[in-house]
């Protein structure tokens, strides 16, 4: 056998300390002593103006926010107000020729008396007017023999009949939509669909 000895588990590692940091001095948490209470007589006064000081600064903060949001909200208001008073400019720019035309009609009829070419001016003038309008979004509702939706039409009128599906049977006035939103119903007469 050999002068080597068995391997001691024990024997070779270092040691190991371990230290609970939850329980902390005073001094090891960085806390000075607290103050005496000599010294928290010596000066009420002053911790009383510095206090009001605090106070008046943090009021006055607040103040000037509230005026500069309701200043901002006025502004935004006005930019509002502004920005479709514009939009509504551009449009009835757009409708003026139209009522240049509508008034040539009126006049053309009136010396000629010619009930064909008032017809002609009337439907030229609704074309423009419907073109106008195309160009800012609106959109006729389709209605005749659709399936009745309460969401697109209005119904005024109900035929009797069999039938399970409910349609649109005619339209008293057409209805329109907006950048795709309903702005008037289509005023119709419904029933049940006929096969």
């Amino acid at each position: 056998m050999s002068d080597e000895k068995p391997f001691d588990v024990g024997h070779d590692k270092p040691e190991v300390r371990v230290v609970d940091k939850r329980k902390l001095t005073a001094e090891q948490a960085g806390e000075s002593d607290p103050p005496s209470p000599e010294a928290l007589d010596e000066d009420p006064v002053r911790a009383l103006d510095e206090a009001r000081a605090q106070a008046a600064s943090y009021l006055e903060d607040l103040q000037r926010l509230k005026a500069e949001f309701e200043n901002y909200r006025k502004r935004m208001v006005k930019e509002q107000t502004a920005m479709i008073e514009r939009a509504s400019a551009s449009v009835v720019e757009r409708l003026l020729p139209i009522l240049d035309n509508f008034e040539l009609a009126l006049m053309a009829a009136d010396r000629t008396k010619d009930y064909e070419s008032m017809v002609r001016g009337v439907e030229m003038v609704y074309g423009e007017l419907l073109e106008v309008l195309k160009r800012e979004g609106l959109e006729r509702i389709e209605s005749l023999h659709k399936p009745f939706d309460p969401e697109l039409h209005e119904a005024v009128m109900h035929a009797e009949g069999e039938g399970d599906e409910i349609v649109v049977l005619d339209e008293m006035r057409p209805g329109y939509k907006l950048g795709g939103r309903v702005i008037r119903p289509a005023m119709v007469k419904v029933g049940a669909k006929q096969k």
